[in-house]
């Protein structure tokens, strides 16, 4: 996503969906670090990944202070440990931008 955003708040709900269980398991070995990294950004008001009945599907709650925040989240997962390693991996989201 590279559209500019407006607005106060910004929330990010949706799936991170694995094909594989090569996937799953580095979400599960990369997860840790992410989340803690994540919730220590400036207006990072909240940030889970929690995993559901399917052992391939996590939940995703993102919400951020203002839209500079998220748009600094991104950049930074972008060339993250993270965002290299699950590249490949399908989000499923919804952005509402309050």
């Amino acid at each position: 996503m590279k559209k500019k955003l407006l607005g106060s708040v910004v929330c990010l709900s949706g799936h991170l969906v694995c094909h594989t269980r090569d996937q799953a398991d580095t979400v599960r070995d990369h997860l840790p670090l992410h989340l803690a990294l994540t919730r220590a950004e400036p207006g990072c008001c909240s940030f889970n990944v929690t995993t559901t009945s399917n052992p391939l599907m996590w939940q995703v709650e993102e919400s951020f202070e203002h839209a500079a925040a998220f748009e600094a989240h991104r950049e930074r997962v972008a060339s993250s440990e993270w965002g290299q390693a699950t590249l490949g991996i399908e989000r499923r989201d919804t952005l509402i931008v309050l």
